[in-house]
Order: structure tokens, then C-alpha cells, then sequence
């Protein structure tokens, strides 16, 4: 087939604006909108604490993964924790923590079709130490994570989305003070979304290894970070701010069972555990009532799938615009029964922002099949 001067021009041409069209996808600033006001609705998925077990490894989150791609998502968030707190003897995928479990997780981070974000787990790091996971140093294990998942200021996933790094304060690795780049920022559709690295087991205060000068450093970067995002929201009229960190910090004196106990009015914890919570939370409540609009923490790590309002102020007042959010856990026991996630609808339109829609994923059905 032979073509005229002008037909190759319009096909060059045409070539040339889809190369341009993927490459502002592939780089599109964190600021971006979905319309020229910015108010368009979208959806995100939400899910964690997983995969525990080689059943959910194998099955349950390739199902889950494939459901999120058959559903039109502007972004994905996975809340902590690429394994179950202790290794599995005889697994045939990686249960410890060694290089292959986190070569396990950008491999499903990247089979997503949105863009596929990650903040820390402590069954990723602080736990690494246990000798049921390989006996690792936490920082050094730490370290490695930063490299695998955070080493540009782009999101995981087939499409790939900028982000904001954290430059300073500096946390502590293995060598001495890194940055905090896993602590991220973005806003899509006039929303404005944090991740910070807060973990369970004390937030490496208590456990096999506790270690004290890497949480203070941690933890005044996260407060630091968690300041400058509400002053960015606010600067930018924001209408929300959704924040996704994977410990359960303990919010009153409700649930010993799955979270740390503590007073609610003034947030100290109250079951004689090391707290490595109450400051970051103090300034959590602090910007929450100041910002005014609704404000969405999300986090894993008690395997209890809620939403709820937990936080009260200092004189035990709901504070109404926060809304806690904890996606699916593990149910170990029972294989891929609780290896499902959750659909966040986002429309700045609507007084909450936020609507949550549960998806059980079909495949994934124990107790009751699907139909």
C-alpha cells in the first residue's frame, strides 16, 4: 500500500498526539483535576492485610485484583501489612521477609489497572525482627521497602499517577537518617489524600526489637507531614482530606480485643502498653476540628471491617466531620473469606464526600457462595 505526502503527515500526526495523550496521563501532576472545575465524581478501592496465607496468595488476591480491574477506579490504596505477622513453614509463597515477598507485592501492585498505591505495615518492617520471619533488621528491611515501592514520585500500577514526597524531617534506616518517601500526597477531583508511616505493634515501641530513636524521628516526621497536608488542603479549598496509614492507633476505651485502650478526651493509652500514638493523635484531633470538612483516616491492621466516628474531642464531644475507616482483614482460618475490598465513592458535590460501598468479591465467597 503506498501512501500520498499527506496521508503519512495525518498519520504521523495522529501517532504523535497519542504519544502525548499517554505521556500526560503517565505524568500528570498531583494537582490535576477530573473536569475543568474539578468536581467531577470518581471511585477509588481501598484494601489491606493481605496476603496472609498462600490460598489468599494464589487465589484470593489475584480474584480480588481482577475485580478491581473489571470496575472503573481513578486510584487504589493497599493500608499495610504484604503478610501475616509470622511466616509460614512449608508456604509456597514468601511468608517471611525476605526480597521475594515485597517482588510478590509490586507484582500485584502492578497488575492493576489504576494507579496502585502502598503505605508501610509493620508486617512488612517492625516485625521483620521475629525469628519466625527470617530475623532481619527492621530498618534495613525498611530500607529495602523504600526501594522496591517508593523510589519515584510516581504510584505503582499499570497507569501511574504523581505524587507529593515527603523530603523532611527525616526518618532513620538502617544507615542513619533517609527520607520519609514512603509519606505521599496527591489530589484528584478536589480531594486531597495523605499516606503517612504509622504501625502497629506499638509503632515500634514494643514487640521483639523496640526501637525508640527510629519511632521519634518517624513519628515527628508524620506529625509534620500530617500539618502540612491540612495547611495544603486548606490552601487549595479542599473540599475533604482522606488519610490511609495501616496501624489501628486505638481511638477510646471500647475494644481492647483489636486496638490499643485509651481515654478519649485526652488520648493517652490506658492498658499500660508503650504508646506511640498519643502525640501523632493529639495533632490528628487538632487539624481535624480545625479543618472543619470531613476528613476520612483510613488504616488496617485489626482485621475489622468498620466505619465509624471514634474520635471524640477534648471534652468528649463526637467530632463530627472524622470518620474512621478500617478496609477488610485476613480471616486466615477460612481461606479467601475476607479477602474482599471497599469502593469509595468521591463526589465534593455531596455534604459527606465520601460514600462506602463494600465489594465482596464473587470469587472469594465461603460462607455463602454467590449466586
Amino acid at each position: 500500500m503506498r501512501f500520498s505526502r499527506n496521508s503519512l503527515w495525518m498519520v504521523v500526526c495522529g501517532l504523535l498526539m497519542s504519544l502525548l495523550a499517554t505521556l500526560a496521563w503517565a505524568d500528570r501532576d498531583s494537582g490535576d483535576d477530573q473536569d475543568e472545575h474539578g468536581r467531577s465524581p470518581y471511585a477509588i478501592g481501598l484494601w489491606g492485610d493481605l496476603p496472609y496465607s498462600d490460598v489468599q496468595a494464589l487465589i484470593g488476591v489475584p480474584n480480588l485484583i481482577a475485580d478491581m480491574n473489571r470496575q472503573e477506579l481513578a486510584f487504589t490504596v493497599h493500608d499495610g501489612d504484604l503478610k501475616a505477622g509470622n511466616g509460614t513453614p512449608g508456604s509456597v509463597t514468601p511468608t517471611t521477609c525476605s526480597d521475594a515477598l515485597y517482588e510478590q507485592g509490586l507484582r500485584f501492585f502492578n497488575s492493576l489497572r489504576a494507579p496502585a498505591m502502598i503505605t508501610p505495615g509493620d508486617n512488612d518492617w517492625t516485625d521483620c525482627d521475629r525469628p519466625s520471619n527470617g530475623g532481619f533488621s527492621s530498618r534495613e528491611r525498611l530500607d529495602h521497602e523504600r526501594k522496591v515501592f517508593f523510589n519515584t514520585p510516581f504510584s505503582l500500577g499499570q497507569r501511574r499517577l504523581r505524587q507529593e514526597v515527603q523530603a523532611t524531617p527525616l526518618c532513620l534506616g538502617a544507615n542513619g537518617p533517609t527520607p520519609c518517601v514512603e509519606n505521599r500526597r496527591w489530589t484528584l477531583g478536589g480531594v486531597t489524600y495523605v499516606t503517612l508511616n504509622v504501625q502497629g505493634s506499638c509503632n515500634n515501641l514494643c514487640d521483639t526489637a523496640p526501637d525508640a530513636p527510629e519511632w521519634s524521628a518517624r513519628n515527628q516526621a508524620n506529625i509534620a507531614w500530617l500539618r502540612e497536608s491540612f495547611r495544603f488542603a486548606s490552601a487549595r479549598q479542599s473540599a475533604a482530606v482522606m488519610i490511609i496509614a495501616q496501624a489501628d492507633p486505638g481511638w477510646d476505651a471500647s475494644d481492647g480485643t483489636r486496638a490499643p485502650l485509651r481515654d478519649a478526651k485526652t488520648l493517652a493509652e490506658t492498658d499500660g502498653q508503650p504508646d506511640g500514638f498519643q502525640e501523632y493523635l493529639l495533632a490528628l484531633r487538632e487539624e481535624v476540628i480545625a479543618f472543619r470538612k470531613p476528613v476520612a483516616y483510613v488504616h488496617g491492621d485489626s482485621h475489622y471491617f468498620r466505619v465509624d466516628k471514634p474520635l471524640q474531642d477534648a471534652q468528649g464531644r463526637r467530632v463530627e466531620n472524622f470518620t474512621r475507616v478500617e478496609t477488610f482483614g485476613d480471616n486466615q482460618a477460612n481461606g479467601t473469606n475476607d479477602v474482599n475490598w471497599l469502593k469509595v465513592h468521591v463526589d465534593v458535590r455531596s455534604r459527606e464526600v465520601f460514600a462506602y460501598q463494600p465489594q465482596i468479591v464473587p470469587a472469594n465467597r465461603v460462607a455463602v457462595p454467590a449466586p
